[in-house]
């Protein structure tokens, strides 16, 4: 006669109910999970909130050096990237789990409530849901923040070379000049008069500078658009 295998599971049940903890052990879970729940939501309030000029009162022993940026290194990456560093409240995607689990870790293991969230994210994040790679700081003071959390997709890896031309006025002068030769540079010879010219070629490119610039800055000033080093800590859309 084959004995039956032994369920730890219902050995482990039946050692609770003889010690008869069972009721005051689900009260210590629910109480656990009520606690757990408040304190989701006091961050998620804080999350949606902003505060001005807050410092958080880390214990600097605690903290990972290689998650603390100063916020010129912050702004030079929003700057070559095309991104925005706004505060959480203007966030529209969703914070993950993950992310909220680490503030109540660091919020524990620091003994505070921590305040003034920021994100950095393409613009476009800040109105509709994305995929892309947001970053979730903490003000610690004096310019510096930590980095909590990263989800997302990584950024597509030619995103430095394509807000390049929107870093400043000579680089989109730049990639303008640019366009115009190489367009120059398609117009068949003879299309204007029978023999081409050193004149012709640059009068065509000309029209080609012109008509091109034209087009750009009416997609700019159509669109609201500026320039890097101006959007990065904006909240307004057409900043």
């Amino acid at each position: 006669m084959l004995l039956p295998r032994t369920n730890i599971e219902e050995k482990l049940a039946l050692e609770m109910r003889k010690d008869g903890t069972q009721d005051k052990l689900i009260e210590a879970v629910y109480e656990f999970l009520r606690e757990d729940s408040e304190k989701e939501e006091q961050i998620q309030k804080r999350l949606e909130g902003s505060r001005k000029k807050v410092e958080n009162r880390f214990c600097f022993d605690l903290l990972e050096t290689d998650k603390i940026y100063h916020i010129e290194q912050i702004k030079n990456i929003c700057i070559d990237y095309r991104l925005r560093f706004l505060d959480s409240k203007y966030f529209k995607g969703e914070i993950p789990k993950e992310g909220i689990n680490k503030i109540k870790a660091l919020e524990k293991e620091h003994d505070l409530s921590i305040e003034g969230f920021k994100i950095i994210a393409p613009s476009k994040l800040f109105r509709l849901e994305d995929k892309d790679d947001p970053l979730l700081f903490a003000p610690i003071g004096n310019g510096y923040y930590y980095l909590i959390h990263r989800w997302g997709n990584d950024l597509h890896p030619l995103r430095k070379i394509m807000a390049w031309p929107f870093k400043n006025i000579v680089n989109l002068s730049m990639l303008v000049l640019l366009i115009s030769y190489l367009a120059t540079l398609l117009v068949p010879e003879g299309l204007f008069s029978k023999s081409s010219t050193q004149a012709e070629f640059w009068i065509v490119f000309f029209f080609m500078f012109k008509s091109i610039a034209s087009v750009v800055i009416f997609y700019g000033f159509a669109l609201g658009k500026n320039f890097n080093p101006a959007i990065w800590n904006s909240k307004y859309f057409n900043a």
